[in-house]
């Protein structure tokens, strides 16, 4: 994958009832060959908490939707019904309680990975939580 493909202008995130949408908007498209993941990575202030909210992509289709909780060493898949995707726009939706624990003051920001390595970090994410 080039570093011109797929790279992450923007993330945002906000709630919907009992659910998390996020959404990814990229310059470039969905890499239509090789693996390809966007989300989000969220810590409590002093990081001892750690989440990752991701949608995985393979070939430029959504194969999977989940939740990894770094402090306990769970991950939790989802419907890919809540993912939809343009040529470079991604939404995933979450469950509320992914995000759960992290408290005040939290850290959140995206992060991409192309083939298993990773692409980008550290992009900002706009809240409405």
């Amino acid at each position: 994958m080039s570093t011109d493909d797929a790279l992450l202008k923007q993330a945002s995130i906000k709630t919907e009832d009992s659910t998390l949408v996020a959404q990814f908007d990229i310059d470039g498209a969905i890499p239509d060959s090789g693996a390809y993941v966007v989300g989000l990575m969220g810590a409590s202030p002093d990081f001892s908490l750690q989440r990752r909210l991701c949608i995985e992509f393979m070939n430029g289709e959504a194969i999977a939707c989940y939740s990894f909780n770094r402090d306990q060493g769970i991950e939790e898949d989802y419907d890919l019904s809540g993912v939809s995707h343009s040529e470079n726009s991604i939404t995933g939706s979450f469950p509320l309680t992914a995000l759960n624990g992290l408290g005040q003051g939290h850290v959140l920001s995206a992060f991409s990975e192309a083939d298993g390595r990773e692409f980008q970090h550290g992009v900002p994410v706009e809240e409405a939580i």
